[in-house]
């Protein structure tokens, strides 16, 4: 194994660095790489729900045993620190309404600005940590007086996106030690030195929600009344049982079956599976379209609030864009806030595949994420 580090790794200065130990591998090998390099290392594990621990769905018992395993191994202090009572004021409060209001909102996003950036780092701050750091994809660079977020080197586990709503004063103080390495050698590197979890499976999801029903979940909290599902000319295909419980794009669950048009020829495309493609909450109907690439799932354009960027914000001008997480950037032009109206407008060459409100658009130059903004519509 190579006894170098990655170059986003602090200087040789030793300095006392908290790291949030999740259980998971990226975050052990990054203890790793900061202990190797001399740094005082001091592991939180961070406790953000509490509602049914004991239940088949919530790793977090678990996913603390193995990070205590990890800071056992790599010799370095592991503190156990419940911010449980933040995450529901500041994430899961903030879920539910934006559910409630039929929109999809990302609550990994508001986890990492409200509480792995926010209360974490106060609370590593006040431990008197020079710095902080997490497993995340992503890395830092210092440019003049600015700190600029950059993407991961490794294009499929590239974790910016859920990072843009940090601020200056966060990133300066935090370190992205695996960034510069694929995954692979992150498992490789576990696997060399005998990580208990080398092998441990990515955890995926909502951390709140694991890996149980996202309906069954949502049902607890949210109050929902069902309603028509029609096409768009308006025939009824079946009922919904709730608005909130769906998300523009999805396939998955919608109890229907295909329409076959009278006088339809054989082997056409009329069983093509269905796309929620709207919701009227006025009517409280859920519109679906047949077919992947239906007119009714294309967006050419979006508007954008609740913006936050990590430095400077940009000015008119071409960018790349996420509207979704795992997709390519896709080349748009920006349109900045009109003064007091707290928006801006992407305006794309080619049309976006089920452009979701209350989901992200965060814009690109290149490798450094620029920040962005809650999609709050999408235009045809």
């Amino acid at each position: 194994m190579s006894s170098s580090l990655p170059p986003t790794s602090p200087s040789s200065a030793r300095q006392r660095i908290v790291i949030g130990l999740s259980g998971g591998v990226d975050s052990a090998v990054s203890a790793y790489l900061l202990k190797k390099a001399g740094h005082e290392v001091i592991g939180i594990f961070m406790k953000n729900w509490e509602d049914d621990d004991d239940s088949e769905y919530c790793s977090s018992r678990q996913d603390f045993l193995d990070a205590a395993s990890v800071a056992d191994v790599i010799g370095i202090e592991i503190e156990h620190v419940n911010f449980a009572a933040d995450y529901k004021d500041r994430v899961f409060a903030a879920f539910l309404r934006e559910y409630q209001a039929g929109r999809t909102p990302n609550p990994d996003v508001l986890c990492n600005a409200e509480i792995k950036f926010k209360a974490f780092l106060d609370h590593a701050m006040a431990r008197g940590a020079e710095k902080i750091a997490t497993g995340h994809y992503a890395r830092v660079r210092q440019v003049g007086e600015h700190v600029q977020l950059l993407k991961g080197l490794d294009p499929l586990k590239d974790q910016s996106y859920f990072l843009h709503r940090l601020q200056q004063h966060q990133l300066a103080k935090t370190l992205f030690p695996v960034g510069e390495l694929p995954k692979t050698e992150v498992r490789r590197i576990a696997e060399e030195i005998g990580l208990p979890n080398a092998k441990k499976k990515d955890s995926t999801g909502i951390c709140f929600i694991g890996e149980r029903p996202f309906r069954e979940f949502l049902n607890r909290y949210l109050s929902h009344q069902p309603g028509p599902i029609k096409d768009e000319r308006g025939r009824k295909l079946g009922e919904h049982v709730g608005l909130s419980f769906y998300t523009l794009g999805q396939r998955q669950g919608l109890g229907i079956g295909g329409i076959k048009e009278k006088g339809a020829p054989r082997g056409g495309g009329e069983h093509a599976p269905w796309f929620v493609a709207r919701k009227d909450l006025d009517s409280n109907t859920l519109v679906v379209v047949q077919g992947h690439d239906h007119p009714l799932l294309q967006y050419r354009s979006l508007i954008a609030d609740d913006l936050s960027w990590c430095g400077p914000a940009p000015a008119f001008g071409g960018f790349g864009a996420k509207t979704r997480y795992r997709q390519a950037d896709a080349p748009c032009a920006f349109t900045p806030e009109h003064p007091g109206t707290g928006q801006f407008r992407l305006d794309f060459p080619q049309a976006q595949w089920a452009v979701t409100p209350g989901q992200s658009a965060v814009l690109y130059d290149g490798e450094v994420c620029l920040g962005g903004g809650v999609i709050a519509e999408a235009i045809p």
